[in-house]
């Protein structure tokens, strides 16, 4: 299917500040941006590099007083994500290379807390897809997924400890619990059609039986159209923006996903 992304963020600084956004999404095997464009209300130094997880960043000055950025994407992508029913644990030694890096426990997902409790809540005699279902199942019956209730993220043994949390915070939770387990697993922040309310979205993907897996712990099912933006280990590396310096004094941020019919 075809959507339109769109996305109106406004800072607004003191001085002149450095910053660094992640807003654009790449084309990749589960989606493709057909239109972009990317905007600002006045002229700025903007430029762009990849980092080491492969996202799109764009370093810029923001000057003094209010700043908009604008941007809108085209992208077709499934209306429902693969579900993997049965895959199987890939032995470590046979995972890529630049899969690796998402076993380790980071800032907000310490897998090396959960252990035993991780095994006990996934099960053994199930395959390893089935066991992160068992997981993700576990999550939505202990934490309550509460949009807007924290702005900070929080790591995944205080979301346990709190029962409660927003999207970012459930899927940092999933990630620490199937790594803990020796599942790669790895952080997601994009555009969901059908979000309610409507805003960026978190979620995290699993490696298993030789590919990436979706799994969001807010949603009941796997249907919606998603664009990924970024990936990376947990929030810490995957921001919208990052300032240097004192923070804006005022910020707004709109989002909207639309459907769209070719013509």
């Amino acid at each position: 299917m075809l959507i339109k992304t769109t996305c109106r963020l406004l800072l607004d600084y003191d001085f002149p500040t450095p910053i660094i956004t992640m807003l654009r999404p790449l084309s990749g095997a589960s989606q493709w941006v057909e239109e972009e464009s990317y905007r600002f209300s006045e002229t700025t130094s903007v430029s762009q590099y990849s980092d080491p997880y492969g996202n799109l960043c764009q370093k810029l000055i923001i000057p003094a007083g209010g700043f908009l950025i604008q941007t809108s994407q085209v992208v077709e992508t499934a209306a429902a994500m693969d579900e993997g029913w049965g895959q199987p644990f890939v032995p470590i030694t046979d995972l890529p290379d630049d899969v690796l890096q998402y076993l380790q426990p980071s800032r907000y997902c310490e897998s090396d807390r959960f252990g035993q409790r991780a095994i006990q809540i996934a099960g053994i005699n199930s395959p390893s897809y089935d066991q992160v279902v068992n997981i993700v199942r576990w999550i939505r019956e202990n934490v309550s997924y509460a949009p807007g209730t924290s702005a900070a993220p929080a790591s995944a043994s205080e979301i346990v400890l709190s029962g409660r949390g927003v999207c970012k915070d459930l899927a940092h939770l999933g990630v620490a619990m199937a790594r803990s387990i020796s599942i790669p697993a790895r952080y997601v922040y994009g555009y969901l059609l059908g979000l309610t309310p409507m805003d960026l979205h978190a979620w995290f993907e699993i490696y298993v039986g030789g590919r990436w897996y979706v799994f969001d712990p807010t949603q009941s099912t796997m249907a919606g159209a998603r664009v990924a933006i970024a990936y990376g280990r947990d929030a810490a590396d995957v921001s919208v923006y990052h300032q240097f310096g004192p923070p804006a004094n005022h910020t707004e941020m709109e989002v909207s996903v639309t459907e769209i019919t070719r013509e």
